[in-house]
């Protein structure tokens, strides 16, 4: 398998203890970082009130080049379609041909995360689901699924159920490996199960120790991976097996496979995304960036 493509979400430098700071000063300094490591693809987030020209006027200075972003669906609004148009639009404009969908995080989930807690309108969330998709879909864009630990798609019956109610015509399937672990699901079985709705990747570890002391501490997210324990950490530093994880795609997957480090375990940014680099490099190959 060699046709796959590596990039970086630059969520070190992006999400805060506040919330996700996308300024352009903030980004410059990501962009600025990064490119003096070998990745090349950028998980595209663009600030609010950017166009693709000015997205793009961040990233070429620098060497760098867009991977597919995300949209997060509002299982409470009325209509999603037209802001996952306006989405994909963006997306395919900048070249990306994929695109990760999930669903927003709710209040209780985040109070009580990857346990499936409460009892989440599975029939609403998968019309909403399935109306995003199929308004991303008609752009041009592939949709794939993208399980959060936090939101109304985080354990395995709610992942099957979305992926088996919602026609393959219309979702794909864009596996995470560490909110599937953190949610006590072996990401390489189901991702086996669903490799052919496999069109790209979140690559990401995580410290199964500290997710389950989060779990018996009743830890809120914030608490589970910022303040009270360390679930996320760099590529190889963690339990996931991520190569059990990557060799479940077929022969024929030419997606991206995306670097995710939500919180660094390393002491600075640009280590994480170092120690991230140097993990493909070793397993993967320099060629894959």
């Amino acid at each position: 398998m060699t046709n796959f493509r590596v990039g970086l979400n630059p969520l070190p430098w992006v999400l805060t203890p506040a919330g996700f700071d996308l300024s352009i000063p903030v980004l410059k300094q990501a962009f600025s970082e990064i490119a003096t490591t070998p990745f090349r693809g950028i998980h595209a987030d663009p600030p609010a009130g950017l166009d693709v020209s000015g997205y793009r006027a961040l990233l070429t200075p620098h060497g760098l080049t867009p991977a597919p972003g995300y949209f997060s669906v509002d299982v409470n609004a009325g209509d999603v379609t037209e802001a996952a148009k306006r989405h994909a639009a963006f997306q395919a404009e900048l070249g990306n041909t994929e695109v990760f969908l999930a669903t927003g995080l709710t209040a209780e989930r985040i109070a009580h995360p990857a346990i499936g807690y409460g009892d989440p309108d599975l029939p609403k969330v998968i019309d909403h689901v399935g109306a995003a998709a199929e308004a991303i879909t008609a752009e041009g864009v592939t949709p794939t699924l993208h399980p959060h630990v936090g939101s109304p798609i985080e354990t395995e019956p709610e992942i099957r159920a979305v992926l088996d109610a919602v026609p393959s015509s219309i979702l794909a399937f864009g596996p995470d490996t560490g909110h599937l672990a953190w949610a006590g699901i072996t990401p390489a079985t189901l991702m086996t199960q669903y490799a052919d709705r496999i069109a790209a990747v979140h690559l990401k570890d995580v410290h199964l120790d500290q997710a389950r002391a989060a779990k018996d501490a009743d830890a809120n997210y914030f608490e589970a991976t910022v303040t009270n324990h360390t679930v996320w950490t760099e590529p190889g530093r963690g339990d996931v097996d991520l190569l059990a994880a990557i060799a479940t795609l077929p022969e024929t997957f030419t997606g991206w496979l995306i670097v995710e480090v939500d919180v660094p375990e390393a002491e600075t940014n640009l280590s994480s995304t170092q120690l991230s680099a140097q993990w493909i490099t070793d397993h993967l190959g320099g060629g894959s960036f």
